[in-house]
């Protein structure tokens, strides 16, 4: 298969290519490095994306921002990033990517724990893991052609927290190798609509 890896150099990014170029094609993408670049905020820069890359079988998308803060110095503007960015930019990666994926082909998406078990500063989070969680159900449900859709929601990764630890507490990390097993599970099985939970 050709995989286009959104957020190929990340932490999850890294450990989603370890494990299935050893078996596919895999097309790194990031923001400033890969083979290719997108800003997922922007949808003209997803559609260049797609005109340079072509066809694909599969999309993983493992990068997204969000606002850490407390919730009482948020406004509209800090909950504008997570929206406009992970949400929307995951959106419309499907909307504009059905395009060009082939027929039998999936998009494959990153949520997270925090709508599941929300943090301190993690309401941002919570309100754009949910939503996307949602959206990969609904969706799922109208997509032609045999493409599907499914969203992977890690805990916090044993990689990141020596620099998330004060806000994880008590959180039992999992390892990025484990991630990505979910998401090979999400491009190479059969099931759509699913969100597969990683610790």
């Amino acid at each position: 298969m050709k995989i286009l890896l959104i957020g190929a150099n990340g932490t999850i990014g890294s450990a989603v290519a370890t494990e299935l170029a050893q078996r596919h094609e895999v097309v790194r993408i990031g923001r400033n490095s890969g083979d290719f670049q997108v800003d997922i905020s922007d949808s003209a820069s997803i559609r260049r994306l797609f005109e340079q890359t072509g066809r694909f079988d599969a999309l993983v998308n493992a990068a997204g921002s969000v606002t850490f803060a407390p919730l009482q110095e948020m406004n509209a503007e800090h909950f504008a990033l997570g929206l406009k960015d992970k949400l929307m930019g995951q959106v419309n990666l499907l909307l504009i990517g059905r395009e060009f994926i082939n027929d039998g082909g999936s998009f494959t998406f990153t949520s997270g724990i925090l709508n599941r078990d929300p943090i301190r500063t993690g309401a941002s989070a919570a309100l754009v893991n949910g939503a996307l969680d949602a959206f990969v159900k609904a969706a799922a449900l109208e997509l032609p052609r045999g493409i599907r859709v499914n969203s992977v929601s890690p805990t916090v990764l044993v990689e990141a927290m020596p620099h998330y630890a004060p806000y994880f507490r008590g959180f039992k990390p999992v390892p990025a190798a484990e991630v990505a097993l979910a998401y090979a599970k999400s491009v190479e099985g059969l099931q759509t609509g699913q969100t597969f939970i990683v610790g």
